[in-house]
């Protein structure tokens, strides 16, 4: 459905993935990266009636084709060997990158999409992103959703949830059950921290799903987990986006 586009930053030249049209979204990957199952889900929202933008947001380090997996990562084992293998690209995608690289993509978004509001949602480190986007961007993102999201409370300085005073967006979590990245006093954390900002949000966890339920070209998808993730940020850019 969709074309690759190429975005100039300060830094370099970033493979995206567009398709759709109408309201913008901004689509943050996961640490495995811009791939098929990526571009796929771009497809299913932007079927609901949505322009999606889904960067390669590592293209400092390789382009889209040079950062595919080596692997079938719907092996137990392969997906769990690859883990020390994409953890260096999470760790140094830090703020001072990623912050700048956000105003581009929304920038770029808003090239494409039907003027007004946007949506983010973010899988794993993108939960973190879709955060900080919204905190970026307040006038401009109505709706932020983080599904499998992991170090959303990291207890640092620099924690993503200490950024959501700083947003307006209508927010919705969707938590990998027994998730050692994110466990559950985190998650009430970050409940306390949405409900402090005077923020509408959903911040569940969903029964059995796995970190990382959401890519079914992985060992860790669970379908029900999906779904659901799927129909809450469906109903959600319904509620925020198209009024």
């Amino acid at each position: 459905m969709g074309t690759t586009l190429e975005i100039t930053t300060d830094d370099g030249t970033a493979e995206a993935y567009l398709t759709g049209s109408g309201p913008g979204v901004l689509l943050f990957i996961d640490a495995i990266g811009l791939r098929p199952r990526i571009e796929e889900m771009a497809d299913r929202i932007a079927g609901w009636g949505y322009t999606v933008l889904a960067p390669n947001v590592f293209y400092r380090l390789g382009t889209r084709e040079e950062l595919l997996p080596p692997l079938d990562l719907t092996v137990p084992e392969n997906r769990k060997a690859y883990g020390p293998v994409i953890m260096p690209r999470v760790q140094g995608y830090t703020p001072d990158q990623s912050n700048p690289d956000t105003e581009r993509w929304l920038d770029v978004l808003g090239e494409h999409a039907t003027p007004g509001q946007v949506g983010v949602t973010g899988y794993c480190m993108g939960a973190r992103l879709a955060i900080r986007a919204a905190a970026l961007r307040p006038e401009l993102v109505a709706a932020a959703a983080g599904f499998h999201g992991a170090a959303l409370v990291d207890g640092s300085d620099e924690s993503p949830h200490l950024l959501l005073p700083h947003c307006r967006a209508e927010f919705a979590f969707g938590h990998a059950d027994a998730d050692p990245a994110n466990d559950a006093e985190a998650i009430a954390e970050l409940g306390r921290a949405l409900d402090a900002a005077g923020l509408t949000a959903r911040n569940e966890t969903y029964p059995d799903a796995p970190h990382g339920f959401s890519m079914s070209d992985t060992a860790s998808y669970q379908e029900a987990g999906a779904e659901r993730m799927f129909q809450t940020l469906e109903d959600l850019f319904r509620r925020t986006l198209r009024g």
